[in-house]
C-alpha cells in the first residue's frame, strides 16, 4: 500500500520524512518539516502541515483520522514516543511526553506541555502554556488536571497503542485499493478476528452484529 501516491508535498525546499516502517493513509496530507519515525500509524485526513514550524512523530506513535498537527514558527509540535491521538484531535505547536494519549476531538494548544503517560480527555480543550504532569488525567474544557491515573488505565492505554503498532503493520502488508462488493458474501472473515484486546472482553453489553 505504502507504493501508492502519498499526499507529500515540500515547501521552501523542505520535504516531509516517513520511515519505511511506518504507514501513512494515502489520503493524509504531509507538508514540509514533518518527520514521521518508525513504527507510527497515521490515518486518513490527517493533515501534517509542517510550513511554519516542525512536526516530530516520534517511534511508534499513531495520528488518528482527521487530526491536525501544526506549529509555529520557531517552536517544534511533538508527539512523544508511543504517542496515541485520538480521531479529530488537534495538536497546535505542543510537547507530548512519551506515551500521552489524546482523546477524540480534544484540542491541545500552543506551548502546552504534556507529561509521559498523561491523557487528555475527550473534547477537552487545554489551554496555551498549560501543563499536565505525567500519569495524570486532563479533562473540560478548559482542561483541568483531574486525578493520577490507576496502573489499570495505563495499561489499557499501552494495549490501546499496541493495537495501533499492529494495524501500522497490517496496513503495510495488506491494504489495498478495492472495489466494493454487491452482496454480503457467505462466510465472511472478520477483520477482528485474531485481534487480542483486553476491553473487548469487559464490554459485555456490545455485542457483533446478528449477520455474523
Amino acid at each position: 500500500m505504502q507504493s501508492l501516491r502519498l499526499k507529500v508535498y515540500s515547501i521552501d525546499g523542505v520535504t516531509p520524512v516517513v520511515h519505511p516502517l511506518s504507514f501513512v493513509h494515502p489520503d493524509a496530507v504531509l507538508i514540509g518539516d514533518v518527520v514521521i519515525e518508525e513504527g507510527c500509524y497515521i490515518g486518513p485526513c490527517a493533515s501534517l502541515r509542517g510550513d511554519f514550524g516542525r512536526i516530530i512523530v516520534r517511534k511508534g506513535s499513531n495520528v488518528q483520522d482527521n487530526c491536525t498537527l501544526h506549529s509555529m514558527p520557531g517552536f517544534d509540535c511533538v508527539v512523544g514516543a508511543n504517542g496515541h491521538i485520538g480521531h479529530g484531535a488537534i495538536v497546535h505547536s505542543a510537547m507530548l511526553g512519551p506515551n500521552v494519549l489524546v482523546g477524540m476531538n480534544a484540542v491541545v494548544m500552543d506551548h502546552a506541555r504534556i507529561g509521559e503517560s498523561a491523557m487528555i480527555g475527550a473534547m477537552s480543550f487545554v489551554k496555551t502554556g498549560a501543563e499536565v504532569p505525567a500519569r495524570h488525567l486532563a479533562a473540560g474544557a478548559p482542561a483541568r488536571v483531574l486525578r493520577k491515573l490507576s496502573a489499570d488505565e495505563l495499561a489499557k492505554k499501552i494495549e490501546a497503542t499496541e493495537l495501533y503498532q499492529q494495524l501500522a503493520r497490517r496496513c503495510l502488508a495488506s491494504l489495498r485499493p478495492a472495489e466494493p462488493l454487491a452482496h454480503f458474501e457467505a462466510n465472511r472473515p472478520r477483520v477482528d478476528a485474531d485481534i487480542v484486546f483486553t476491553a473487548r472482553r469487559t464490554l459485555d453489553a456490545v455485542q457483533p452484529h446478528p449477520l455474523t
